[in-house]
């Protein structure tokens, strides 16, 4: 399966960090090609790796050596099949993760990511007698961007060229993409342990930098928003801003089609277009009587604030559920 596109909108213009992480990924692999020209298909230097790649025994070792390496290790590759997968990964996952944190918090959590990576890889190649052998390339880190991925839009949808006796694209559901693929590498890591397979590919690092991410995620999604964003959270009626840029879209910048509401003999149905938040947890409805209008406040990377109008024979309708699926909302009320 190799991803194409997803599905989910970015709310804050063009993702410049990423493009320039895949950018300086390109420009090392380029380097490594001028060193080692073999590098084109499968590098066959190994003092470039013993240089500048994460040699498992440094990090327990020599932990000043070993820290230096990881960050050096995660912008270099193995060969051209290495830096095309991963830099696919990263173009098509790693722009929404820009777009929530933002620019700083991203570059410091991806490296947290590879960190997190390179010492699950160490201890896992150390405790197998493998410390010698260095590792390289940004996949443990690209793999903690897809645990946060997974964890902050699981509605999304992955646009995939499936190869099987056939070539076809397909729209598969985040929930199952990345689950699959990290099965995967519990498997491969469970068949590398028992003697089968391996091929040189560092599974645990994947695992390790995965679990990392999704923890990130998990964390960043129970913090408050006055925690996250400066000026108090969305919905206590204050302009708020990420702390990590300046120039985020204010409440005011949102111009929303406005509600559609569908009356049934039971209920009413009020279907509205909310861009940029991650799933039904993140929206709120509430009707008041005065104004016999539905208010509903969205919390995201932009901060919505709509109003439904009822019928004027609505009285007191109650709130029963919230769904949301690709930037739709749909709010059942119950009619008294």
């Amino acid at each position: 399966m190799f991803p194409i596109h997803d599905d989910t909108e970015r709310m804050h213009g063009r993702p410049w960090l990423n493009y320039g992480m895949i950018g300086v990924n390109i420009a090392v692999f380029v380097w490594q090609i001028s060193v080692d020209p073999s590098c084109i298909l499968n590098c066959q230097d190994e003092q470039l790796f013993l240089q500048y790649g994460t040699v498992p025994n440094d990090m327990f070792e020599n932990p000043q050596r070993g820290a230096a390496t990881i960050v050096t290790s995660m912008f270099m590759h193995g060969g051209g099949a290495h830096i095309l997968g991963n830099m696919v990964f990263l173009f098509v996952f790693g722009d929404n993760i820009e777009d929530r944190y933002g620019r700083v918090k991203y570059i410091l959590i991806y490296l947290g990511w590879g960190a997190a990576a390179a010492l699950a890889h160490s201890f896992g190649a150390v405790s197998a007698g493998g410390g010698n052998i260095p590792a390289v390339g940004a996949s443990g880190a690209i793999s903690g961007i897809l645990g946060a991925y997974l964890v902050m839009y699981p509605r999304a949808k992955v646009f995939t060229i499936l190869v099987m006796f056939f070539i076809t694209t397909v729209r598969i559901p985040v929930l199952i993409y990345i689950p699959f693929w990290f099965g995967m590498q519990v498997l491969f890591q469970v068949l590398e342990l028992g003697g089968v397979g391996g091929g040189g590919v560092a599974y645990l690092a994947h695992i390790g930098g995965f679990v990392a991410g999704a923890a990130t995620g998990l964390a960043w999604r129970a913090l408050p928003d006055s925690v996250k964003y400066k000026g108090g959270a969305p919905g206590t009626g204050t302009i708020y801003k990420p702390t990590f840029r300046k120039s985020r879209p204010r409440i005011e910048d949102v111009s929303p089609v406005a509600p559609e509401v569908i009356e049934g003999p039971d209920y009413y149905e009020v279907i509205a277009e909310i861009r940029g938040v991650s799933n039904a947890e993140d929206i709120s409805a509430r009707y008041e009587p005065d104004s016999r209008q539905l208010r509903i406040v969205a919390s995201g990377s932009r901060r919505y604030e709509l109003f439904a109008k009822l019928p004027d024979d609505a009285v007191n309708p109650v709130v029963k559920y919230i769904q949301y699926l690709n930037g739709i909302a749909r709010i059942r009320l119950a009619k008294q």
